[in-house]
């Protein structure tokens, strides 16, 4: 049975997705998903190979005006509560997908019978499969679907995996409907934070919302010698919650100058990717995986002097 690494963070910038890869990296792993619909940017730094598969993802019911049996008469303007028909130049009425919400009252009343439900196109969906399987989606602007799309990444990373013991899962800050979606099912979340007031308020949210999923949840400090006494703080927030912390990323110029040009952290032998290392082996154990642990590697691919 494969267990599911879930990576998240309280909220955005804290090096989320800059783990994510360094842990994909160090652990060869064949499954892997982005489940950021709002924002996927695993795929910068993350090679991509196989056979890509795309799938359209239909989201809530929508409504569409017939232009050539509308006669402009407005009622439909005059019922709609979100303001979301408009009149076009050439005197036809027009919906504003991102405004309407799919309430019906509009088809009822229209004399003409112009007016349809019909279910909109919320996202995209891809899945490469080959050696190594990657899904991800990106999610339409403006729609609300992104819990549903999430579960569909994750299924369809697990539907089309190769035979492996670990998935490492790329989630979404916050914790909104992705992150609830992300964390159901998940074996380990690995929450990687950063020093500052923020970042442990945060922090504190996303470790009470993985609670009540009873998942086992660890914790890391990005950048943490940029204020050292906020991780002191978080550190003393985890042993208080019995929350395991597993280790300190320094900030580091030759991290910043690796993700800049597209590589992963795991490229470059620096002092950020060696405390990477060390978490990384730490979680691995917390899995019960000890033999994915000893497979980290240095590629030094990047040619990014520490």
């Amino acid at each position: 049975m494969i267990k599911k690494l879930l990576i998240l963070s309280g909220k955005g910038g804290t090096g989320k997705t800059t783990t994510s890869a360094a842990f994909i990296r160090f652990s060869h792993a064949k499954a892997f998903a982005d489940c950021d619909v709002d924002a996927p940017n695993l795929h910068l730094v993350e090679e991509l190979e196989g056979e890509l598969e795309r799938y359209v993802f239909m989201g809530a019911e929508k409504a569409f005006i017939d232009p050539a049996q509308c006669i402009g008469c407005s009622q439909c303007m005059t019922v709609c509560r979100f303001d979301a028909i408009h009149m076009t130049p050439d005197g036809h009425c027009a919906v504003n997908e991102y405004a309407c919400e799919g309430c019906g009252v509009c088809a009822y009343t229209c004399p003409m019978r112009a007016i349809k439900l019909r279910n909109d196109v919320a996202g995209c969906q891809e899945v490469y499969k080959g050696e190594r399987t990657f899904s991800t989606a990106t999610l339409k602007m403006g729609h609300g679907n992104s819990g549903k799309l999430v579960s569909a990444v994750k299924l369809a990373m697990l539907k089309n995996a190769p035979e492996t013991e670990l998935a490492v899962i790329d989630g979404a800050p916050g914790i909104g409907c992705p992150v609830i979606a992300s964390i159901s099912g998940v074996n380990q979340v690995l929450i990687v934070t950063e020093p500052s007031l923020s970042g442990l308020s945060d922090l504190t949210r996303i470790v009470r919302t993985a609670a009540s999923f009873q998942t086992k949840t660890a914790v890391c400090v990005n950048k943490w010698d940029v204020c050292p006494a906020r991780t002191e703080a978080i550190e003393a927030f985890c042993l208080e919650n019995n929350v395991p912390f597993v280790g300190r990323i320094p900030y580091d110029q030759a991290a910043s100058k690796a993700i800049n040009a597209g590589h992963s952290v795991a490229d470059v032998d620096c002092p950020a990717s060696r405390a990477l290392k060390e978490i990384y082996r730490k979680v691995m154990e917390l899995m019960d995986l000890p033999e994915y642990a000893q497979r980290v590697s240095y590629k030094n691919q990047a040619g990014i002097p520490c």
